[in-house]
């Protein structure tokens, strides 16, 4: 698992927008390969990182909070 996406699901607070989003950034780049990826493969990872974001808020939405 790439060390800088940091855990989401906390019970002190909700996560941002802008933590899922960096989140998903740095899933896909592990992912991809890419740090910035080139011009052509750049709608698709862009579109990978906002399908990964929807999915991660989601997830956070349906299992709450830990207890």
């Amino acid at each position: 698992m790439c060390r800088s996406i940091k855990t989401l699901r906390r019970a002190d607070e909700p996560a941002t927008e802008e933590e899922i989003r960096a989140a998903a950034l740095q899933f896909v780049r592990k992912v991809s390969g890419y740090r910035e990826p080139s011009r052509r493969n750049a709608e698709a990872f862009h579109s990978a990182v906002d399908e990964v974001a929807e999915a991660s808020r989601r997830l956070l939405d349906a299992v709450g909070p830990p207890a």
